[in-house]
C-alpha cells in the first residue's frame, strides 16, 4: 500500500507541476502576443504616414496661420477642409491606439515628433467650430487628447532630437 501511495503522491506532485508549467507558459504567450500586437500598431501607424493623401493634407495644412477658422477652410472649395480632416482623422487614430496602449506612446511621439501639436495648433479652431456645429465634443477628442499628451512631455530623452539622442547607436551584428 505505501508503494501505492508513494505513487499516487508522485503523480499528484506532476499534475501541480503541469497545472504551474502550463500557467507559466500561457504568460509568457499573452506577453509575446502582446508584443506583436504593438509591432502591429508600429508597422500599421508607420504605414499611415506613407499615404500619399497624407503628405498632401500635410503640405496643404502647414503653410496655414495657427488657429484656422472652419470658414477659411472652406472658403478655397473642400480641398483644405478634406485636408484638415485627413490630418485629424489620422492623428485621432494615434490617440486612441496610445490611449488603448495598443501603440506605445513613446513609439508615436518618436514617429510624429512635434507634428502633432503642429498642426493641433492649426486645427484647433476649425475642430471647435464642427464641435459646435456638430454639436458634439467628441469630434477629433483623441487628436486632441494626444497632442495634450505631447506637449506635456517633458522627458528629455523623447524631447532631444534623435540624431543626438542615438549618435552613439550601432546596428546589431
Amino acid at each position: 500500500m505505501d508503494r501505492l501511495e508513494t505513487i499516487a503522491n508522485i503523480a499528484e506532485i506532476f499534475g501541480v507541476l503541469t497545472v504551474i508549467g502550463g500557467v507559466f507558459f500561457a504568460a509568457i504567450q499573452i506577453r509575446q502576443y502582446r508584443q506583436q500586437r504593438r509591432d502591429a500598431a508600429a508597422i500599421e501607424l508607420v504605414q499611415s504616414f506613407r499615404s500619399p493623401e497624407l503628405a498632401r493634407a500635410f503640405q496643404l495644412i502647414r503653410v496655414l496661420p495657427d488657429g484656422v477658422s472652419a470658414a477659411q477652410l472652406r472658403g478655397d472649395g473642400s480641398q483644405l477642409e478634406e485636408a484638415a480632416g485627413t490630418i485629424g482623422v489620422t492623428f485621432e487614430t494615434m490617440g486612441l491606439l496610445v490611449f488603448r496602449h495598443v501603440a506605445p506612446f513613446a513609439v508615436v511621439y518618436e514617429l510624429t515628433g512635434d507634428s502633432v501639436v503642429f498642426f493641433w495648433k492649426k486645427l484647433s479652431r476649425w475642430v471647435e467650430e464642427a464641435r459646435a456645429e456638430q454639436a458634439q465634443e467628441s469630434v477629433f477628442e483623441w487628436f486632441q487628447w494626444l497632442a495634450e499628451r505631447i506637449q506635456e512631455c517633458d522627458d528629455p530623452d523623447m524631447v532631444q532630437p534623435a540624431y543626438e539622442r542615438f549618435r552613439t547607436w550601432r546596428p546589431r551584428a
